[in-house]
């Protein structure tokens, strides 16, 4: 969920701090993560059809924090590598996919810094509204640097809006008691258009955005209302 850290950069020790709170929970779906786990079915099968076949395909979930995407491509044949700054995070990850026969290689510390590897796509989920703005143009270069030519790029994130800061900042955070408040700041979440401007800077091609929506029956789904949580996917030309 966090792409954090101490040492600035694309990160940041308070938002290290905040997530490295959460881990020991992390893995709870009635815990503080409930809507990751909510969403996640919709939104991985979102990326998933974004990536292609997964058998095999090496991947790179930056910001993994305590695994939840990352065991869920591991599970389906990907060779899936989860980076995070947030170490507590990463040591609940390490057990939960110990505890379960999942293969994931966990690494802690932050996009920019990794060298000398490229991979065939590359995921960042509900991590660039934790990035600092004016470090943002760095993330999305270091992403677009690890993914291989013709290789996929997908972020989720939160959209800048009135409805966004009800649902996911005053109804999670302070009505509903989903997250922690403090979680998120909505001034930081970023617009469609900028986190494709983004992307764009740093060479990659847009190809696709969609909205992730909540269902009257519970759970997430897949839709064209971005006004709330959205992902676009991204190619390395």
């Amino acid at each position: 969920m966090t792409e954090t850290g101490n040492r600035g950069g694309t990160a940041t020790a308070g938002e290290i701090a905040k997530f490295d709170a959460l881990a020991a929970d992390w893995w709870d779906p009635r815990g503080p993560m409930a809507p990751l786990h909510a969403m996640n079915p919709a939104r991985m099968g979102w990326v998933a059809r974004q990536l292609g076949p997964l058998d095999g395909l090496r991947v790179l979930d930056v910001g993994c924090g305590a695994g939840l995407a990352a065991e869920w491509l591991a599970r389906r044949g990907a060779r899936v590598t989860g980076l995070d700054a947030a170490g507590a995070a990463l040591e609940a990850a390490r057990a939960h996919a110990a505890a379960s026969g999942v293969v994931v290689d966990y690494r802690e510390g932050r996009p920019e810094d990794l060298s000398g590897e490229a991979f065939d796509a590359v995921i960042s989920l509900e991590v660039i509204e934790h990035v600092p703005p004016e470090e943002r143009a760095t993330f999305c270069a270091a992403l677009a640097r690890l993914v291989r030519p013709g290789g996929a790029v997908v972020l989720s994130t939160l959209n800048r809006t009135p409805r966004a800061w009800v649902t996911a900042k005053l109804a999670a955070e302070y009505l509903l008691r989903w997250l922690p408040v403090g979680t998120h700041d909505w001034r930081l979440f970023p617009r469609p258009a900028e986190t494709a401007a983004l992307l764009r800077g740093a060479g990659l091609f847009v190809e696709d955005m969609a909205g992730l929506s909540p269902r009257l029956g519970g759970g997430f789904a897949v839709t064209r209302d971005i006004g709330v949580n959205y992902l676009v996917a991204a190619r390395r030309p």
